[in-house]
């Protein structure tokens, strides 16, 4: 065996003494192809956010607020981002005009992000983008692949919420 054979024998086989089930193995080479559509997602929102003149963080955190008002905290666990990102995301849209902060009568220090009569008009053109590009790309898929691959998502969610994500 070649030197060069043996190093690319080393990377493909497993450690020694150490190998995962089939559902392991299948589970691992799903990762990188999640990780990519992840970025592909996150293109695509960026490009339907810029309808309305907006990006992915702004449009998620209008969307955050367009059903009831919510205090930057509630926007960041609801989302899974930090506090602070979410605050200056909340900050910019404010400065804009698409929310407002409100007095929160549940805490006093603790506004309450509330979107603006602009904000639900700019909202709903990025939600007409995002229709246009769901359906297109939906259709393509199909709906019976799309349920089955959204339960899986499901499922993966819980059980690594369950058993934590870092191993």
């Amino acid at each position: 065996m070649t030197r060069l054979a043996r190093r690319q024998h080393a990377v493909k086989s497993p450690e020694i003494g150490v190998s995962r089930s089939p559902a392991g193995d299948v589970l691992t080479s799903l990762i990188i192809p999640v990780i990519q559509l992840e970025a592909h997602f996150s293109r695509a929102g960026e490009a339907i956010a810029a309808a309305g003149g907006q990006t992915l963080a702004r449009w998620l955190t209008l969307e955050a607020v367009v059903e009831a008002p919510a205090t930057v905290a509630e926007i960041a666990r609801r989302l899974d981002l930090t506090r602070q990102s979410v605050q200056r995301v909340a900050d910019l849209l404010q400065r804009d005009r698409l929310t407002e902060y409100a007095d929160n009568p549940v805490h006093k220090r603790s506004k309450l992000v509330r979107i603006t009569p602009v904000g639900r008009k700019t909202l709903r053109t990025i939600q007409a983008a995002q229709r246009m590009w769901a359906d297109r790309v939906g259709d393509e898929i199909g709906e019976a692949d799309l349920r089955h691959a959204s339960s899986v998502i499901d499922q993966l969610t819980r059980v690594l919420t369950i058993h934590g994500s870092h191993g």
